[in-house]
């Protein structure tokens, strides 16, 4: 009769290891705070909601100054078509502003890296750009461009361009010097540090400019709207609200900056989910934290 005996190590990988307190006590934290991170957020919004209910009832104010949350999402759903429409303008110049921004962006400060002389010509201009209100600049904008569309784009790209512009610079110039010392006695060229050094360096510097740029760009989009007071079928929500607030169409006011909301969150979960999908594998931000 043969006895077979498995191996000691297949022993020893089946043979699940027990957890002490301590480690018992950091993963059923962990799966609290994982709950409450979707619970409670929730639950201050829905007891918020009951709450801007219960003000209107209880202080009778009229739908034509506040209006119930029931009434916003009726109006929201009954004018979805015009709203639809407005929303769709609105994102062509957001995601419009948003492209143009990352690309000048990135290749401005990748200049600005290469050539101490074009940042000291250019940087200045930048700073101007960023300092002065959109909504004093717009209107000049607006009767220079003979397209209102691109006059709008123009608009939004100026709000949404400098923390690209900023933050690409900021990590391109922060690449371990050391590591760049090593380059160069090894006979890397300029452009190969940039490429296998710098750029990865820069890249979560420049994922954060792009995660502000992004809501940025639906700031500049909106503001430009409001200043070109556009009608008709190329106009956006802005002027959705400029015309709700004309007729006292409270509701249809409260939808179109419901919508701009909800806009704005998705485009801040998008980024922030390109960042994670582009870092986590290693970057100390993305990485997973011992409780």
């Amino acid at each position: 009769m043969t006895v077979s005996y498995a191996p000691k190590a297949a022993l020893t990988e089946q043979t699940p290891v027990p957890l002490d307190a301590e480690e018992m006590k950091r993963a059923r934290a962990a799966r609290v705070e994982s709950v409450g991170r979707r619970v409670i957020p929730v639950a201050i919004l829905a007891l918020s909601l009951v709450l801007w209910d219960r003000l209107c009832v209880w202080n009778e104010i009229p739908h034509y100054i506040l209006p119930r949350p029931g009434l916003v999402f009726e109006t929201l759903l009954a004018d979805w078509q015009i709203l639809f429409v407005a929303l769709l303008n609105t994102l062509k110049i957001t995601f419009g502003a948003l492209f143009l921004a990352t690309a000048g962006g990135l290749g401005l400060s990748v200049l600005f890296t290469q050539s101490k002389w074009i940042e000291i010509s250019f940087f200045p201009f930048a700073v101007i750009l960023q300092v002065t209100p959109i909504i004093a600049v717009a209107p000049l904008i607006l009767i220079y461009v003979d397209s209102i569309a691109a006059g709008l784009l123009i608009c939004a790209w100026i709000v949404a361009f400098f923390p690209i512009l900023s933050n690409t610079t900021l990590g391109l110039n922060s690449a371990d010097h050391n590591l760049q010392n090593l380059f160069r006695m090894y006979g890397a060229s300029r452009w190969q540090t940039l490429r296998y050094l710098r750029l990865p360096a820069s890249m979560p510097y420049f994922l954060g400019g792009v995660k502000i740029a992004g809501g940025l760009s639906l700031i500049g989009a909106i503001v430009a709207e409001f200043v070109a007071g556009t009608a008709g079928s190329g106009s956006g929500l802005a002027n959705q609200i400029l015309e709700a607030s004309y007729r006292l169409n409270m509701p249809r006011m409260f939808a179109a900056l419901i919508l701009i909301s909800v806009t704005g969150i998705l485009i801040f979960l998008a980024t922030t989910l390109l960042s994670h999908l582009l870092l986590r594998k290693w970057h100390e931000s993305a990485l997973k934290k011992e409780a």
